[in-house]
């Protein structure tokens, strides 16, 4: 699978190359000559005139399309593409992002074209493959496989579509058949299994359904969700209820945040058996195209994945884990407005439509619609009582808003909400200790980091905090000392963490380090507004004035919180005063954390 994902992506590259390399002979010829014209890089390839509106369009749509804007990016293509085409980089550009967009109706027509025209578009035999199983005729289904090449993309999704086409005759047998030939190969074995699985349970043979399941658990490690779904539900239905609920124990225990098997043991506990998950052929060959998808994005072929999920959408529109997944990847490309609306789109039945409403908020907050988010949280506060993910949602939120009062009413809520605390809560207890800190209840603060570190005592984040708190005091500073070099030898690259090391040796009176250290934090955070103030202020310490200046000048060019740009205009007035090194006394240990050592 590593192998076929890494080819397409170069496939998909190459093309883009051609097209660039096209965009670049024709806009050269147009610096030449005046009007319109023949461009020598492109009639070299068509020998078609090649109108400078085309050029703009086309460069238009590539930028547009770096930018991630793949609406004006298929505009602008679109639009070259009328003007040229007989340009086969410049279709299949154009047929690309369509169904990357799930433009599917739009894309089809120029999947055949590029058949048509015999260029080298894998993806295109891919669409028009999807599209003769979706039409449902058989002989269109026939003409269209036969013509189907065996390699690439193909040599997985037509055995696929074949041996459903036979289950749609009732041909199970020679269905199964169909899908040997994945397993011949070590990547497609997963998927044969799956597969194999998923017709004998649609055509009714539980038990051999079941134990290809069984044998697709040992091969898989790492249990994931959709395997467990799969298999749970269909235990459940065989009247097998506590092995159901074994599988479903295992995945719980290795993820025990999670809420999507929350409806699972609901049924369990009222005794109820699931409808099948499989219930039509589309359901199962989008299921594949899913699942091929899922596998090329953990290899970071990540618009590929977007094809396959697109097209296991395009015949299965309600497919809430593959909707997740391409609003997840929208994300990723920050095309928040577009992933919320498919977030939304997810069946509020579904266990996916809570991750899908808390992934909604954030990206509520982003595009600056923060009371919205809180309005979606709360609903989900109160239509989800048995988790406390959205409480800490909510928190965070009120966190990166400086709401502290408020983030420290939903993560106390929380926390009541888990109500024992064990390893995996650290978070939590560190996220209220940040908004606590900010919030001036310092003792309180405290306490929450110094709980936070007793589940994870090398924790770097919760180590650097609370250490820098308390230099910045001037309480338990050889404590603090030890903790922020361990924060440092597990983060040895991060700029705040190294500052803290820095500041330290700055309230010890070790300028000298401290100049050093903070030099360090300056280059991995270049435009932070404290570090550059700390820097100037190690620079004042030994001597080095001019450039003490500078770092406070650059600190407020960064535009810091009113108390620190008022501290850095008091000093670029009057310099710094003398001031005594802290040393390591003693009285100043907090009674909390008394210095065994």
């Amino acid at each position: 699978m590593l192998i076929m994902g890494s080819l397409i992506a170069y496939k998909i590259t190459r093309a883009r190359n051609q097209l660039m390399r096209i965009a670049v002979s024709s806009l050269t010829f147009f610096c030449l000559v005046s009007g319109d014209s023949v461009s020598s890089g492109l009639a070299a390839q068509s020998d078609i005139v090649v109108p400078q509106s085309a050029i703009g369009n086309y460069l238009a749509g590539r930028h547009a399309h770096v930018q991630d804007d793949l609406d004006s990016a298929i505009k602008f293509l679109t639009a070259a593409l009328r003007a040229l085409p007989e340009v086969p980089d410049l279709l299949r550009q154009t047929f690309l992002l369509l169904v990357i967009e799930g433009r599917m109706e739009e894309a089809f027509p120029y999947a055949v074209r590029l058949i048509n025209d015999k260029a080298n578009a894998p993806i295109a035999h891919l669409a028009t493959l999807v599209a003769s199983f979706r039409s449902g005729d058989l002989v269109r289904q026939t003409a269209i496989i036969k013509a189907q090449p065996d390699n690439g993309l193909n040599g997985l999704s037509k055995p696929i579509v074949q041996a459903w086409i036979k289950v749609n005759s009732g041909k199970i047998d020679e269905a199964l058949e169909q899908l040997k030939v994945l397993d011949r190969k070590e990547s497609s074995k997963a998927l044969y299994y799956s597969q194999k699985a998923i017709i004998l349970d649609f055509a009714e043979r539980v038990t051999a359904a079941e134990a290809v399941y069984s044998r697709l658990f040992k091969i898989n490690k790492n249990q994931n969700f959709r395997l467990t779904q799969l298999f749970g539900n269909l235990l459940e239905r065989m009247g097998k209820p506590e092995e159901a609920r074994k599988i479903y124990k295992k995945f719980s225990n290795a993820n025990p945040d999670s809420t999507l098997l929350t409806p699972a043991y609901a049924r369990l506990l009222a005794k109820t058996k699931p409808k099948p998950l499989i219930a039509t052929s589309f359901d199962g060959v989008a299921e594949a195209l899913f699942n091929i998808g899922a596998s090329l994005s953990e290899q970071r072929a990540r618009e590929t994945a977007m094809v396959f999920c697109r097209l296991a959408l395009w015949l299965r529109p309600d497919f809430p884990i593959a909707q997740l997944m391409v609003a997840d990847m929208l994300d990723d490309d920050r095309r928040h407005i577009k992933a919320n609306a498919l977030y939304a789109s997810i069946d509020p039945r579904s266990p996916f439509r809570l991750p899908a409403d808390l992934r909604r908020a954030v990206n509520l907050n982003i595009v600056n619609r923060l009371d919205a988010a809180i309005k979606l949280l709360e609903k989900s506060i109160k239509k989800y009582p048995f988790t406390a993910q959205p409480l800490i949602k909510l928190g965070d939120l009120m966190r990166r808003n400086d709401r502290w009062n408020e983030a420290i009413d939903s993560y106390t809520k929380a926390i009541e909400r888990l109500g024992v605390l064990d390893k995996r809560h650290w978070r939590i207890l560190y996220s209220r200790g940040i908004v606590l800190e900010r919030a001036k209840r310092w003792p309180e603060a405290e306490k929450d980091f110094l709980r936070a570190l007793a589940f994870e005592p090398d924790q770097p984040y919760v180590l650097n905090y609370l250490g820098y708190s308390w230099v910045d005091k001037g309480v338990n500073l050889q404590k603090a000392l030890r903790m922020i070099h361990n924060a440092v030898r597990k983060k040895p690259n991060d700029g705040y963490i190294i500052d803290s090391l820095g500041w330290v040796y700055y309230r010890l009176g070790n300028y000298e380090k401290a100049v050093l250290e903070l030099e360090r934090a300056v280059q991995l955070r270049p435009e932070d507004p404290i570090i550059n103030n700390h820097l100037g202020d190690a620079y004042w310490r030994v001597g080095r004035r001019l450039e003490a200046r500078f770092q406070w000048k650059r600190a407020l060019s960064f535009k810091p919180e009113a108390q620190v740009e008022e501290d850095v205009r008091q000093k670029l007035e009057k310099g710094l005063l003398p001031l005594k090194p802290a040393g390591f006394p003693k009285s100043v240990d907090s009674p909390l954390t008394p210095d065994k050592t």
